[in-house]
């Protein structure tokens, strides 16, 4: 495979003009906007009971170390005045929409990520505005006007660089990686803060001696694809500044998910059965309301030590109900029983979507 221009598709094709959005501590900002009392305070979305996890955490919070998925002790320990507050679902999804709408009338190739995230193609746009820096700033704009809320946002010639710079200027910033300044950008990056690279990969290139941009860029791509197999490929022309995967408007979801901690460990079939229930409830109200179904079904249990197992089951054809789904589920815990250490968290998921009506992005369903 030779090397791609990496700003161009094709050869005749013009640099793409890719926005990445990002709203600022989405959920955490929601509330301070809709609650003057938690503005400048620091805040966590989510549980504040003793097994609770933070789900968000304001910048007033992360200023402590206050993280999202640390424990609600930990963080109240790292910051004793932090205030705790539910997710309100309906309220996010409510904004969110808000902000879809003001891509859309830029551009109709938008592809979410979740509720707060979402890359546009703006090589082609509505205003046929020629600069997509004049595009991201006339968003970020009216999001502001329209929400109250703050949005940084990231302009590049493809979706990796652009998602590594809409962090670049966080909080209420944006930056632009040029063709130009791509492989240089990439150059000195860890490896860690490549996009989709996670902790266990991570591991992996370090124990090959390999830390940053520039050392992935040193490999062959015979390397690269015998150590990373099919994802070697990626991360050889991403370390060249080179990503030729299209904005996907409308991409296909491949999971749902809920899940939860409960109060106290849990032991018995009969008590893991019940909490079970509103899962299923969850996932089965996404799929009714998408029209989404799946073929695949996985249980994860998280025991009190905090090792995580989970156990899945296919079948041939999509899971068309309720009914369906809850079998499934409890057949893969009744194989599962006597567990060997009592449970602190039980998680569902639905994958290997097929899509039969509209698309959302991927999310996750605490609950």
């Amino acid at each position: 495979m030779s090397s791609p221009d990496p700003a161009r598709d094709s050869d005749n094709a013009p640099p793409r003009k890719i926005i990445h959005i990002d709203m600022d501590a989405f959920y955490a900002s929601v509330e301070q906007r809709d609650n003057p009392a938690l503005r400048g305070k620091p805040l966590a979305v989510g549980g504040s009971a003793e097994r609770g996890v933070v789900a968000a955490a304001s910048y007033e919070a992360r200023k402590f170390g206050v993280r999202s998925a640390m424990p609600s002790v930990t963080a109240r320990r790292q910051c004793p005045e932090l205030i705790f507050v539910k997710p309100r679902f309906e309220a996010n999804k409510a904004v969110s929409r808000q902000i879809r709408d003001i891509f859309a009338e830029h551009t109709e190739i938008i592809e979410p990520l979740s509720l707060d995230e979402a890359y546009l193609d703006v090589t082609e746009n509505f205003q046929k505005i020629a600069l997509a820096t004049e595009i991201a700033t006339a968003i970020r704009a009216k999001i502001l006007s329209e929400t109250g809320l703050t949005a940084s946002a990231g302009i590049s010639y493809n979706k990796f660089l652009a998602k590594l710079a809409s962090d670049h200027r966080k909080p209420n910033g944006q930056f632009v990686i040029t063709p130009r300044m791509g492989p240089a950008f990439v150059e000195n990056l860890p490896v860690d803060r490549f996009h989709g690279i996670g902790p266990a990969t991570t591991a992996r290139f370090n124990g090959l001696g390999i830390f940053t941009g520039l050392d992935i860029r040193n490999q062959t791509l015979e390397f690269m694809n015998a150590s990373f197999g099919k994802s070697g490929a990626y991360y050889y022309w991403i370390s060249r500044g080179v990503d030729e995967r299209p904005v996907r408007a409308n991409r296909i979801r491949k999971s749902i998910g809920a899940e939860n901690t409960f109060s106290t460990d849990l032991t018995t079939f009969d008590a893991l059965a019940v909490e079970l229930q509103p899962l299923i409830d969850k996932v089965w109200r996404h799929c009714d309301s998408t029209g989404n179904r799946g073929r695949t079904v996985t249980l994860k249990f998280k025991f009190f030590d905090f090792e995580v197992i989970t156990r899945s089951k296919s079948v041939s054809t999509p899971i068309s109900n309720r009914a369906h789904l809850e079998h499934l589920v409890i057949d893969l815990l009744r194989h599962e029983m006597p567990l060997p250490k009592s449970v602190r968290l039980l998680g569902i998921s639905l994958s290997a979507l097929h899509d039969q009506g509209r698309e959302e992005p991927q999310l996750d369903l605490p609950i």
